[in-house]
């Protein structure tokens, strides 16, 4: 405890502030569907309010066989080559069936077909499937209304990954995601640090950035503080840059003061575990960036050793 009340007595200010952006909805497809507008239909309402979209390789997932034994169905998947087993439990009057038109489906004992939930498989294969993320984007009109895929499909780097050798047992496919409007404002009080705010502008500061930070520049923070996460292969912008004092995009945490933002994917519904060739594979990730590099202002991202 004296180590770590030490180490708030060195912290320079009683008040810090953190912006915090996270994607709260999603849609994701593989990468040639962007050319099929029938398909796209099914997913045009999301689609519209997805300004953030991630290029990637995603496990190969292939049904092999389902089985009945007893209470328990035992589902067979390939996944990236390899073969897993998942159980799911029925109740005792259920009795898988399976047919050409409908696949496989259970009756109760009344005779009423039910299908298997796919919603509650999908669930259960992403504790399976990766995602690979290989590139980050962004589209913003000028209104707001421009998407993501309005941006890919005309995009040449999704051009330059679908002509290079991918990974096996992957499909080159696509994340869109909605970043929630309303911002988090996370602070930091220490009772020990060496400057106070005494009349409240930083508190003050805080509040007022918190709710007038523009969608546009909510966005564009979003999409650095994830490449820089990330590091994906094919991004060059952002990837050794940010944050820095240099970028018009931080300019105004910096007028404020800000010490740090974070970049959140919190999604439960998301059927993959993300990860890239920096960061390893996980359901969520915290993008967690320091805006200086002095000691005395990591206010959120420090230990007591």
């Amino acid at each position: 405890m004296d180590s770590f009340k030490k180490n708030l007595e060195q912290k320079s200010f009683d008040v810090e502030h953190a912006l915090s952006m996270y994607a709260n909805s999603f849609c994701t497809l593989p990468a040639e569907y962007i050319y099929d507008k029938e398909i796209l239909k099914e997913y045009e309402d999301v689609i519209k309010r997805c300004h953030i979209y991630m290029i990637g390789y995603l496990s190969k997932a292939a049904l092999i066989d389902i089985k009945q034994e007893q209470r328990k169905l035992k589902v067979e998947y390939n996944i990236a080559g390899e073969t897993k087993i998942i159980e799911l439990e029925m109740p005792d009057d259920y009795t898988l069936y399976f047919d050409d038109e409908s696949g496989y489906y259970v009756k109760d004992k009344e005779g009423n077909k039910r299908l298997i939930p796919q919603e509650h498989m999908n669930s259960l294969l992403s504790k399976y499937l990766e995602f690979d993320v290989r590139y980050i984007g962004q589209a913003y009109g000028k209104d707001g209304s421009r998407n993501a895929l309005d941006r890919l499909l005309k995009h040449e780097t999704l051009q330059k990954i679908a002509l290079s050798p991918k990974p096996d047992n992957t499909t080159l496919s696509l994340l869109l995601l909605e970043i929630e409007p309303n911002n988090k404002l996370i602070t930091a009080m220490n009772p020990f640090a060496k400057n106070k705010d005494n009349d409240g502008l930083r508190i003050k500061a805080g509040l007022d950035k918190l709710f007038n930070t523009t969608e546009q520049e909510r966005i564009s923070l979003f999409e650095a503080a994830l490449i820089r996460y990330f590091y994906p292969q094919f991004n060059k912008e952002f990837k050794d840059s940010f944050p820095s004092t240099n970028l018009k995009v931080l300019q105004d945490c910096y007028k404020k003061d800000f010490s740090a933002v974070f970049a959140e994917i919190f999604i439960d519904e998301l059927p993959f575990k993300l990860r890239s060739e920096k960061v390893g594979v996980s359901h969520y990730h915290c993008a967690k960036h320091n805006l200086h590099i002095e000691k005395e202002r990591e206010a959120f991202f420090y230990s007591d050793s």
